[in-house]
């Protein structure tokens, strides 16, 4: 059960209401963690707007998506990682491409090169290395796009924690555990 009041989208007024039939317009359903962020009005903003800055990126849906999947994975979140397997799905993400991204790897060097800078982000906590960044670049991974990255990664890790916090009830398909088996990419 949600530790967080979440704001029934019927119920809202001004800028939530706002913002919250944006969201239900594009995702056709409005989902529990939009619903505690709207608590806040600046949260709900925030989000929205950092959300929306970052699409009109260099960076593809779907490769954002996988960004958010690898997050997720390191952050142990189960509502994004729900969330972003059936987000996966929508932008045309496959079975294996969402369970690869949660472990931080991709048949793709660039791809596989992102997601592993994105893990290396978090497990540093940002202190990634001159070597980290090398391997970026070496998969074509340019400044701009790295900078992007770092932003996605902020912006995961902050609806990480959000849905942490408020131990936010999962709305979407529940994803199962990764099999100990499956090596990471640290590995």
């Amino acid at each position: 059960m949600s530790r967080l009041t979440n704001i029934n989208p019927d119920h809202a007024t001004g800028i939530v209401k706002v913002l919250l039939d944006g969201i239900q317009a594009k995702l056709g359903m409005t989902p529990n963690m939009i619903k505690a962020m709207a608590v806040s009005p600046a949260v709900l903003d925030a989000y929205v707007q950092f959300s929306g800055a970052l699409s009109k990126g260099g960076l593809s849906s779907k490769l954002r998506e996988q960004i958010a999947l690898a997050v997720g994975q390191a952050n142990e979140c189960e509502y994004c990682l729900a969330a972003h397997s059936a987000i996966g799905k929508m932008v045309g993400l496959t079975a294996e491409q969402i369970g690869d991204s949660r472990i931080g790897t991709a048949v793709d060097a660039r791809t596989a090169a992102t997601l592993r800078l994105a893990q290396q982000i978090v497990e540093s906590r940002g202190l990634v290395t001159d070597t980290d960044l090398a391997g970026a670049r070496s998969a074509d991974l340019n400044d701009a796009a790295i900078a992007e990255i770092v932003a996605n990664v902020a912006l995961n890790i902050f609806t990480n924690y959000f849905n942490k916090v408020a131990a936010t009830d999962v709305d979407f398909p529940r994803v199962e555990p990764l099999k100990a088996n499956r090596p990471s990419a640290t590995s």
